[in-house]
This record gives structure tokens, sequence and C-alpha cells, in this order.
């Protein structure tokens, strides 16, 4: 058994990865224990993530607020953004290009669960969610 004690900084989340102001608490790194990575993440009303992928997917456990996550079509068009409540679980399929954050006026926040790739990467961050993409949810 491991314990790590409930400690360090919140962190703002890069704005290369985050359109708003989003905050990252570190729950765990993946390491030689186990591949896992989680994070509990804040998004405040508008903010959201840039477009995405995970190599091995990624689990989202709504922890509060509303927001929406969205995928990218095959077409390379997004698909419709789906409302996310507390309680809500979302699986995103290993590679698929995505998106969430908080709707434009409520705050939202989710544990964010990734698996490391045989390389020890977790995400591949894209371009930035546009304010047109946004608002076409």
């Amino acid at each position: 058994m491991k314990l790590t004690r409930s400690g360090g900084q919140t962190a703002t989340g890069p704005e290369t990865w985050f359109t708003g102001t989003v905050y990252v608490d570190g729950i765990r790194n993946p390491d030689e224990q186990s591949a896992i990575g989680c994070a509990h993440v804040r998004f405040t009303p508008g903010a959201r993530t840039a477009w995405h992928t995970h190599p091995k997917g990624q689990t989202l456990y709504v922890t509060d607020g509303i927001g929406y996550v969205a995928r990218r079509g095959a077409n390379g068009q997004d698909v419709s953004a789906q409302e996310i409540r507390p309680g809500d679980v979302v699986y995103i399929e290993p590679n698929e290009e995505h998106w969430h954050g908080a709707t434009p006026d409520r705050f939202m926040a989710h544990v964010a669960i990734q698996e490391a790739d045989d390389r020890g990467e977790v995400v591949a961050w894209g371009d930035h969610v546009t304010d047109h993409e946004y608002d076409q949810r």
C-alpha cells in the first residue's frame, strides 16, 4: 500500500492547453508502479480544453457543475457537444480527438483518468477550440 498525503499547490492550466481559467490538482502521475495518471480539473465558466487525444483513452468523472464534451467526427467536423453533469462518466476512445469544458455560465469540475502508453505519453494536444466551435454546441 502507498499513501500519498494531500498537499502541493493547485496549478493553473497552461494557456497552450486551455482557453479560459482552469485549475489542476494532480492526483497521481504514471510511474513504475502504474501507468495510470489522474487529476482533478476545475473549469471556470466558458473555460475549455484544446482539441486533444489520449493514446490509451480517457475517463472523465464529473464532480461538480455543468459542462460539455465533444468529439471530432471521422470527416474532420466536430460533433455536437453533449452536456455533462455531476456523477456522469465519459469514456473517450484511444486517439479520439475531443475537448471538454464548462458551460458559459457555470463552473464544471471532473476527475480525468488516463493511461500512459509505452513511451510514457498520456496526451497529445492540438489546436484550441475556437469560439465558433464552442458556440456550435
